[in-house]
């Protein structure tokens, strides 16, 4: 009986929300409010793996630690292959609403556009931030308030 309570157990945490989300919802951000899939221009770069999403992560986090006041956003990257990028704002009313967070996503496109990768390709008018994830092999991005709102992206 026990055994069979919990095989039980596991297939209803399997089926959930929650297991589908790996644990992401409810401990990194809220369970998203809103979703959207964004079908980029990009295709993956063949060097792109685990490693290289890690790196983009730890170096746009090491850029902000560098200024003379504190980070505006937490980003790192989950999932087994590190596919998963998750952006969390340090600051509250920033990024609450699904026009503030495509206005940072704007504000994040402008970066990109300027970045070696883009001007070495010539797609730095057309390429944007999200289309950046893609080349690096991210296949999902979540922006959150780090309170009460996210929005999730698939990067197709």
């Amino acid at each position: 009986m026990r055994l069979w309570l919990a095989v039980a157990g596991v297939v209803v945490a399997l089926a959930s929300p929650a297991a589908a989300q790996e644990g992401h919802a409810g401990y990194y951000y809220p369970e998203p409010q809103s979703r959207e899939d964004y079908v980029s221009r990009a295709r993956t770069m063949i060097d792109s793996d685990r490693s290289r999403r890690l790196q983009f992560t730890q170096s746009l986090t090491m850029g902000q630690l560098e200024r003379p006041f504190p980070p505006s956003f937490a980003i790192f990257a989950k999932g087994d292959e590190a596919e998963k990028l998750i952006i969390v704002s340090m600051n509250a009313g920033y990024a609450d609403t699904l026009f503030r967070m495509r206005g940072f996503l704007a504000l994040l496109t402008h970066v990109a556009r300027e970045s070696p990768l883009f001007t070495s390709f010539k797609v730095e008018e057309i390429f944007t931030f999200l289309d950046l994830l893609k080349l690096l092999g991210f296949q999902q991005l979540t922006v959150t308030d780090g309170d009460r709102y996210a929005h999730q992206i698939l990067i197709k």
